[in-house]
């Protein structure tokens, strides 16, 4: 009879340990060390991971120089989805695993479910251990897809999965979720870090050595961070983080990490009883259509990823009735806002340090863009002055601690994209000249320098 084995494993970054130990020293967290059973002898005689005759070309493990290593440009998996084709840097890179997180309901089953249906001419296998094979078609049925190629599986013990996917042999895995898998040579729980360690280690391996494709969808903590040991990011080859808030229809799908493409990508999706809708064109959607013009409005050009947007900022200026002010904020620094009142107080001698301040970025967007800076600013000034701003009219610009208004990049994107929308005037920095070719656009270009000539161009 072995004996068993017991370690300790850090359970914000996964740092192992033979005795308990009260400070991680490989993270420098506290009191995270948790006790859990390992047996790491069975693991050197597991048949499921052999994949040496899964496709007949297995990569040779010798040692090459690097000049002599063939390379070749492998075809990318297109999916139907533009947004997330997007988002993975133009397609599904062959051997790649992709980590997928989010907040739990927020539809991440529901997006690569429909994916994986919409591939019809690739055998998909999905591996659930949350849901049974009837929940999974029912959700397909409310979607109103169908695909003779998309195969299912509701099971938890990776050996088990191993030798399904050998005898299947799929060209694409999507796996929900990474934290319900168990790998019989790991002796801890479900959801644990060496059990998530391990049973994506093996879909590591076996995506490398196939040449096949796998999504693992995960789970995230109650403070926002995906659940399990943050080894797990630095395995796979592109994180996405899908997020929204569920009191809205729209969902973003940000890059945290992607090993084939940029990580300043995102998709934006609307929610129906449909599915995940691509939305294609975002700045109609998150531009309110009014019917009489209110004050408090500004339309900021700004850019998320690689895409410009066209975003509604809203501001509400009233005096305060308690001793403090208040300042709230949805979808922005509340640091960045009080730098901005500070610099209207000192540079505009506006008095906002008697009235509560609240901001809100429309369509529930959380926007980390400078350049929204001086449409936040018109925003404020329009409240506290309770004048509207005209309705066509944009801004583009970060504001200064001295009250200039300084360029931008990408400033010929930005004012593109305010020309598809209709509007016909956009302020943005007259440092930004440098890179625009006067007479290209059909919008009028005002050029500002310090944050006083935009307030007497609007207000006086």
């Amino acid at each position: 009879m072995s004996k068993v084995k017991t370690a300790y494993f850090c359970q914000n970054c996964g740092h192992e340990s033979a005795k308990w130990s009260g400070k991680c020293p490989s993270c420098g967290q506290w009191n995270t060390f948790v006790e859990e059973l390992v047996q790491k002898d069975a693991k050197k005689s597991n048949p499921a991971t052999d994949w040496g005759t899964y496709n007949g070309d297995a990569p040779s493990k010798k040692i090459h120089a690097l000049h002599e290593v063939q390379t070749h440009d492998t075809p990318r998996v297109l999916t139907a989805d533009p947004e997330l084709n997007r988002v993975l840097g133009g397609g599904i890179v062959p051997g790649s695993i992709v980590l997928v997180a989010g907040e739990p309901g927020i539809g991440k089953s529901t997006l690569f479910l429909q994916m994986g249906l919409q591939l019809a001419d690739v055998v998909v296998l999905y591996i659930s251990g949350e849901e049974s094979e009837q929940q999974i078609k029912m959700r397909a049925d409310r979607l109103g897809m169908q695909s003779e190629n998309f195969y299912l599986l509701t099971e938890t013990s990776t050996q088990t999965i191993f030798a399904e996917i050998k005898k299947l042999k799929p060209q694409l895995i999507i796996v929900d979720s990474i934290q319900t898998l168990e790998s019989p040579f790991i002796e801890s729980s479900p959801g644990s870090v060496s059990q998530i360690r391990e049973c994506a280690a093996e879909f590591q391996q076996f995506a490398k050595e196939t040449n096949t494709p796998v999504f693992l969808i995960g789970h995230i903590t109650k403070d926002g961070t995906i659940a399990g040991p943050k080894l797990l990011e630095h395995m796979v080859d592109a994180v996405l983080q899908f997020e929204g808030d569920r009191h809205y229809a729209y969902r973003i799908l940000r890059t945290l990490k992607n090993r084939f493409g940029s990580t300043s990508e995102l998709g934006i999706y609307q929610m129906s009883d449909r599915g995940m809708a691509p939305v294609l064109n975002p700045s109609e959607l998150l531009i309110t259509q009014k019917d009489e013009q209110l004050s408090g409005i500004a339309i900021a050009a700004t850019i998320e990823g690689a895409r410009p947007l066209l975003i509604e900022v809203q501001a509400l200026v009233t005096q305060s009735v308690y001793g403090t002010p208040q300042r709230t904020v949805t979808g922005f620094d509340l640091r960045r806002l009080q730098l901005l009142l500070a610099v209207l107080e000192k540079r505009g001698g506006f008095h906002f340090g008697v009235k509560d301040v609240f901001l809100n970025i429309a369509g529930g967007l959380k926007v980390e863009d400078p350049s929204i800076d001086l449409a936040v600013l018109c925003a404020l000034l329009s409240s506290f002055e309770d004048v509207a701003l005209p309705h066509d009219i944009c801004f583009a610009g970060e504001v200064g601690l001295s009250g200039e208004i300084r360029a931008v990049n990408r400033i010929e994107q930005r004012i593109a994209e305010a020309e598809k929308l209709g509007f016909s005037k956009i302020i943005v920095s007259k440092y930004s000249q440098k890179g625009l070719v006067k007479g290209r656009f059909g919008i009028e270009i005002v050029t500002m320098g310090q944050v006083e000539e935009v307030y007497r161009y609007l207000f006086t």
